[in-house]
């Protein structure tokens, strides 16, 4: 399926210079939602993987659908005082910001393999501060799941090297 013709493109958005890939139009086409949870669950079956762990927040539509397929528990990492009770936290770089993630303490649990998933890869920032959380924790993250990559932003550099990478769309800018 292309699902390049399913993503509207927003140009200047969320600032000038930013042409933003809209990843809720392909949740408008549930041929292609089904496509990519089923892409996903094929590519990483082949993984021990024994949770998944979504990104805030467009990332959770996708693990939470992602986990209910594969049977697994979905995590959830959260921008900064939106979890209650004991969290990790860590700060990280975006394309145009900062920010902060947290995970609960108790979520991974040490030797964990997760499958890490979020809607987008830009320049990493924030699947690499979710990778350090999964870390410290004691887990290890074998794959990352993206529905699309902003290549041009080289966002794989951030990443865990040794994990598997996927992105279902790719765009040069």
């Amino acid at each position: 399926m292309n699902l390049k013709k399913h993503i509207r493109i927003i140009k200047d958005f969320p600032k000038e210079g930013i042409s933003f890939k809209d990843v809720e139009s392909l949740l408008e086409h549930p041929e292609a939602f089904d496509f990519i949870i089923r892409s996903f669950a094929a590519k990483c079956m082949t993984q021990k993987i024994n949770k998944i762990v979504a990104l805030d927040a467009r990332g959770f539509i996708f693990g939470g659908a992602l986990a209910r397929e594969m049977g697994l528990p979905m995590v959830m990492v959260r921008k900064k005082g939106k979890l209650p009770g004991e969290t990790l936290k860590v700060s990280y770089d975006l394309e145009y910001g900062t920010n902060e993630c947290e995970m609960h303490v108790s979520a991974i649990k040490k030797g964990d393999n997760v499958l890490m998933i979020d809607d987008l890869l830009a320049t990493g920032g924030s699947a690499a501060a979710a990778t350090e959380l999964v870390k410290k924790l004691g887990g290890h993250v074998a794959y990352y799941g993206f529905v699309i990559e902003l290549k041009s932003l080289r966002g794989r550099s951030s990443l865990a090297p040794e994990a598997e990478i996927v992105s279902l769309v790719k765009y040069e800018d």
